[in-house]
């Protein structure tokens, strides 16, 4: 993606994810860087999901950002998605993970395009699937479909590519999932009732004040969003969506508190190769992505019974040696991991939750030592069907946690009504600090409501309030 930010002075509001990656440098050097045909019953599910899961989607696309159907933003990436590229990305992934299976997400313009290297590259995606059991799917507005179009344009928009690419591939075939960056609640509630597609990769976990869209608020792990919002979880019958909405990035968690390039530090760094290798460059940069994955294979694996770490990458962007890499190391460090696609993961995890009833998602992070990733710091969050929470504290000096976001799921939310960037979800306490209210603060600062809320759910904290 390159996409704007919404910074001011040295990074100013034509700041982008690539962009970026000149700026940074210096500064890194210089740090030394149910039933799956109906109705689920609400209740928690059967057994827990277990193990340790990895999905990986590239993009074929003609414009850097195709926001609308007749519209883009961006730079003609037409040479970078040239079929040699999709093959060389494809055999990247072979290398590194031999039986594993991956997601392609094909841009409108890209199903659309009638010259010949657009025609060799949708045949060459449907081999995919023959070959390999590939997952082939659509990606609408170029990440940020919500931000730029109306409900009904991308309910149709996605209804039109979704039967496209049914007859591309052929026999039968249909997505399980659908990768979109951001996605709307009702247009998530579509794919599940009108389209038969019950996994939507519809959100970009605490992304604010970079790119094209902002959507800081939500859970990093799958869950079945409200029709209120589509980064609130489901509460209940009354406003349950049978979608499993999952993250596009894993990100690491220090850095992802950050507003944009607060700092000079890029808030998306963790396993993509546009923040970690190109801005840290090879070693510190797959360095971070190790460190990333690690957050979730090793402490959060403990904490939660699985992990889950994914990202989508540009095919147009390269990197291919580093998803090699980054898929080999993984596989040696944590042999079980098992790499899919969205959708049969979206699924597996779907069987094991009927609901949003079980969810009680851990994770304990110290710094990784990159940049904006602190190594003194470490930080918890806590995410669960009523309220996300994150404590950071200095952990060389056992200082006091502070509360750096409260986020309550109980409350009513709404999604605008109109087209916009902002697609947020605050209320008591946001990690992005944008507000007057996002100030770090002890837990006994919360109001009382708040905490009997919280010490309810997690008693162990009463004693750090």
């Amino acid at each position: 993606m390159k996409e704007s930010g919404n910074g001011s002075g040295l990074l100013g509001g034509d700041w982008t994810r690539r962009k970026f990656l000149g700026g940074a440098a210096v500064s890194a050097a210089s740090l030394g860087l149910v039933g799956l045909g109906g109705s689920p019953a609400f209740a928690a599910g059967g057994s827990p999901l277990r193990g340790r899961f990895l999905t990986h989607v590239s993009i074929v696309r003609v414009n850097q950002i195709e926001v609308c159907p007749d519209h883009s933003i961006g730079d003609d990436e037409v040479p970078d998605n040239h079929p040699d590229h999709i093959r060389a990305r494809r055999e990247a992934f072979a290398r590194g993970c031999p039986d594993g299976k991956m997601t392609w997400a094909i841009s409108w313009l890209a199903l659309h395009d009638s010259r010949k290297q657009y025609q060799d590259a949708r045949r060459l995606l449907a081999s995919f699937h023959d070959r390999y059991d590939d997952e082939i799917t659509f990606i609408p507005g170029g990440y940020f479909a919500p931000m730029f179009n109306t409900r009904e344009v991308n309910r149709q928009t996605n209804h039109k590519a979704l039967e496209m690419i049914s007859q591309i591939v052929g026999g039968g075939y249909r997505p399980q999932s659908l990768v979109a960056g951001f996605m709307d609640a009702e247009n998530q509630r579509f794919l599940a009732e009108d389209e038969g597609i019950h996994v939507c990769q519809g959100q970009i976990w605490s992304q604010h004040g970079i790119d094209h869209g902002d959507g800081d608020g939500g859970i990093c792990y799958p869950y079945y969003p409200s029709r209120e919002h589509y980064l609130k979880p489901a509460q209940g019958p009354a406003d349950f969506i049978d979608s499993v909405c999952l993250d596009g990035w894993t990100c690491d968690f220090l850095t992802a508190r950050r507003e944009g390039f607060e700092g000079k530090f890029n808030s998306r760094l963790g396993v993509g190769p546009i923040e970690s290798v190109g801005n840290m460059g090879v070693v510190a940069g797959r360095k971070e992505m190790m460190d990333t994955t690690a957050m979730h294979f090793d402490r959060g694996h403990a904490l939660n019974g699985f992990g889950f770490v994914t990202g989508i990458w540009e095919t147009s962007i390269g990197h291919d040696e580093d998803l090699t890499y980054w898929l080999q190391a993984v596989k040696d460090r944590w042999p079980d991991t098992q790499v899919m696609t969205e959708g049969a993961f979206g699924m597996e995890w779907r069987k094991h939750n009927a609901s949003n009833a079980a969810l009680n998602y851990r994770f304990d992070a110290k710094g990784t030592g990159g940049p904006g990733s602190e190594k003194e710091l470490e930080i918890e969050w806590y995410m669960n069907r009523e309220f996300r929470l994150a404590l950071l504290h200095d952990w060389t000096k056992n200082s006091p946690a502070m509360a750096i976001d409260f986020t309550r799921y109980d409350l009513k939310a709404e999604e605008p009504q109109g087209i916009q960037r902002e697609w947020s979800l605050m209320n008591v306490l946001n990690q992005k600090g944008t507000r007057p209210q996002d100030k770090p603060i002890r837990l006994g600062q919360l109001s009382p409501e708040d905490q009997h809320r919280i010490y309810k759910r997690y008693p162990e904290l009463k004693s750090r309030a």
